[in-house]
Order: C-alpha cells, then structure tokens, then sequence
C-alpha cells in the first residue's frame, strides 16, 4: 500500500479544499507527534502559544507569523473534526460557483479577519483588560466561506439532520447570532473572531459582484511562495525522457491506441483480481490519465 504516495498524488492533484483540510490535518499531526516525543523526553514546548495569535500586542510584535499559523491550528480532535467538516461542506458549496483560488482568498483573508478583529476587540473592550487570551483555530476561515456563499447564492437549501432542508441564508444568520451570544460566553475571542471572518466573506462577495477580486493579491502571493519552495524540493528526475513522433498514417494510429486499451484493460483487470492497491505507481498514474480524458 502506497499510502504516503497517494497523499501526495491527491494533494497535487486535488482541488484547493482538499489541500486545505490535508494541511490544517497535517499540521494537527505533526504537533501532536512533536508533543509526544517532548513529553517522554521530559520537556516541554509552547508550540501552541508560538502559533496561536496572543491578544497582548506586545506579544503579537514578537509572533508577527501567528494571524497565518493560527487558523490551521487546532489543539483538539473534536475542534479539528468540527471545522473541518463545516470546511467541507460549505467548502463544496463555493466551488460548485467559484473556483479555487477564490476560496483560498476567502479562507486567507476570512482568517486574517477573524484575528484582526480579536485583537481589537482584546485591546479596545474594558472587559478583557485583564485577559491574556490566545486565538487558535480554522472557524473564522469557515464562517467566511459560509457567509460568502450564503451572501451570494442565499436561498439554495441544505439539509440538516433532524430538521430538514434551510436555505443557506438562515444557516447563515443563526451561525452569526449563536456567535454575537457567544461572546458573553467562555469563548469570546472565538466568537469575535467568528465575526471578523463573517464581515469578509459578505465584504469578498459584494466587491466581487463589482468585479473585484479582493483576495487575488494574496493568493497570488501564497501561489509564487508555493512554486518557489516546489523549486527548491524537486528532484531532478533521473529517467530518460523519449519523444514519440506522431502516428505516420491511419493504420498506425488505430495500433497505437489498440495496444493503448489493452493495457488498460489489463490494469483493470488487476484491480479486479487483487485490488487497486496491487498497481505500481506508474500503472496508476496511466489510468489516472485515461479517466481525465
């Protein structure tokens, strides 16, 4: 089982949301191995506090990285599996209108929303004078994208269990209301940050329909910082690269794709045998091609 391979292939070829719940997963397994081995060592490591965005500025100065690592941080199962699935689902819903860049920007931007209103909020409240909090977590990201598609497509309907079919627009709206509420509660630097992604994913939608794309510059950004590190990790490639001249008539042409379709009927013929599994990484990646046509 190519497990590791299969990651890697769905990552480069998946969608934006795809790669956006491997990395906040990823990055929930990667800390949560750190903290194992720091723990039967004996030690400890603030991971968390230097990743989550603190509400002290004076700390903020000294983390200036944490308004980006905090909303694919996740300290629990239960946060992680909850804003994941809100990720999924709304995530869906927006690129069933818009493409993936456009939901990167709307995530980006929701999350760097959520934090720039939790720090103001902490620094301007008389209420949380006293509080050192830390913000952590996708859900402004998540609110931004929701609020996105609830703004532009408000009365498409989604089913909820035990109650039934809602147009998004009310989804939408108690979400908001339960985090206004929520303030008040044991969370409000959450619920305020809840609020910061909700204003951009309304903010995204209404510059977009006057033809501005308000997250472009930012993905744009993240896109040329991606193929610079892709540079700096490819390997050079060891095969010998052939070129195949074109069939010279008719005759060769129907040979070619001939033998073409046996060898995908023998690849499928494998999987029926022994399974997808069983394939090599070279007979996976011609039947990836095949269905792509």
């Amino acid at each position: 089982m190519d497990i590791v391979g299969d990651i890697k292939r769905t990552f480069k070829e998946g969608s934006a949301l795809t790669r956006l719940i491997y990395i906040n997963i990823g990055v929930f397994l990667l800390l949560k191995i750190i903290g194992v081995f720091f723990y039967h060592s004996g030690q400890s490591i603030p991971l968390y506090q230097w990743l989550s965005v603190p509400s002290v500025t004076e700390a903020l100065v000294q983390r200036p990285w944490t308004p980006i690592t905090y909303m694919f941080l996740h300290q629990g199962f239960i946060h992680l599996l909850f804003n994941m699935l809100g990720l999924y689902w709304f995530g869906q819903l927006f690129l069933y209108h818009f493409e993936g860049d456009k939901l990167l920007g709307v995530y980006l931007m929701g999350g760097l929303w959520g934090a720039f209103l939790y720090i103001v909020a902490y620094n301007l409240f008389p209420a949380f004078n006293s509080v050192y909090g830390l913000l952590l977590g996708a859900s402004a990201s998540v609110f931004a994208i929701l609020v996105a598609i609830a703004f532009y497509d408000p009365n498409r309907e989604i089913h909820l269990f035990f109650i039934g079919r809602f147009p998004l627009k009310y989804v939408a709206a108690f979400y908001i209301l339960l985090s206004v509420i929520g303030i008040s509660s044991t969370n409000p630097g959450g619920n305020i940050a809840h609020l910061g992604g909700a204003f951009w994913g309304w903010f995204y939608i209404y510059q977009l329909r006057k033809g501005k794309d308000m997250g472009a510059g930012l993905v744009g950004f993240v896109n040329k910082i991606g193929e610079f590190l892709a540079g700096l990790f490819k390997h050079k490639s060891k095969m010998k690269v052939t070129y195949r001249k074109p069939p010279r008539d008719d005759h060769e042409y129907n040979r070619q794709k001939h033998k073409q379709q046996d060898e995908i009927n023998r690849i499928l013929d494998k999987i029926a045998k022994t399974g997808y599994d069983s394939l090599t990484k070279q007979e996976k990646e011609l039947l990836f091609k095949q269905g792509k046509k």
